[in-house]
C-alpha cells in the first residue's frame, strides 16, 4: 500500500488571485440581486398602494356594478369547486376501500385447478365480476363454495358458465358476481 501524501496549507501561503477574484465577483452578483430584490419589492408596494387608493376614489355605484357583473362568476367557480370536491371524494372513497382484505381473500381461495382471468370491482355498488376457467365443474363449484366461506364476500353468483368442447381437456370458462362486504 502506498503512502498518501497530504498538503495541508501553512500560515506563510498566499491566496491566489483567481480565488480571490471569484470571491469579489461572488460578492458583487450578491450586492446586484439585493438592489433588485429591493427595486423589485418598493415598485410592489408603490403599485399595491396605488390600486388601493383608486379603489377608495371609485364612486359607489361602480363598484355595486362590478360586484353585480362578477357574481355569476363567482357562482360558477363555486359550482366547478364544488364538482371537483365530490370528485376528489370519490377517488378518495375509492382509494379507502380495503382493496388488500380483497385480494388476500381471492389469493387464499385460489387453486391450480382454478385460473382467474379478470377480476372487475365496481366500487359504487361493491360488486365483483369475476372471470375465469376451471379443469372441471367439480372444481368450478368448490371454488364458489370457497368463496360462499369467505368473510368479504356475500350473495356468490355463478352467472354463466361454458364447457369448451374444442379442448381436450373440456374446461369450464365461467362468469361469477358477488357482493364485496366491507367488514369494520
Amino acid at each position: 500500500m502506498s503512502r498518501l501524501k497530504l498538503n495541508f496549507p501553512y500560515a506563510g501561503q498566499s491566496v491566489r488571485s483567481i480565488e480571490m477574484s471569484l470571491l469579489l465577483i461572488g460578492l458583487f452578483v450578491l450586492a446586484a440581486v439585493f438592489l433588485y430584490f429591493k427595486n423589485i419589492s418598493e415598485e410592489s408596494s408603490y403599485w399595491s398602494v396605488r390600486v388601493e387608493k383608486l379603489e377608495k376614489d371609485q364612486p359607489r355605484s361602480m363598484v355595486s356594478t362590478r360586484v353585480r357583473t362578477s357574481s355569476p362568476r363567482s357562482r360558477d367557480v363555486g359550482q366547478e369547486i364544488g364538482k371537483e370536491l365530490q370528485k376528489a371524494n370519490t377517488i378518495l372513497a375509492q382509494i379507502n376501500l380495503p382493496w388488500e382484505a380483497l385480494f388476500d381473500s381471492i389469493e387464499h381461495i385460489a387453486t391450480e385447478d382454478v385460473a382467474l382471468l379478470s377480476l372487475q370491482p365496481n366500487v359504487t355498488n361493491r360488486t365483483l365480476r369475476i372471470r375465469g376457467e376451471a379443469r372441471n365443474m367439480m372444481l368450478l363449484l368448490d371454488f364458489v363454495e370457497a368463496m360462499e366461506r369467505e368473510a368479504i364476500f356475500e350473495n356468490v353468483h355463478l352467472v354463466n358458465y361454458k364447457i369448451k368442447q374444442d379442448s381436450p381437456y373440456r374446461p369450464v370458462d365461467f362468469l361469477l358476481t358477488t357482493v364485496w362486504a366491507v367488514k369494520p
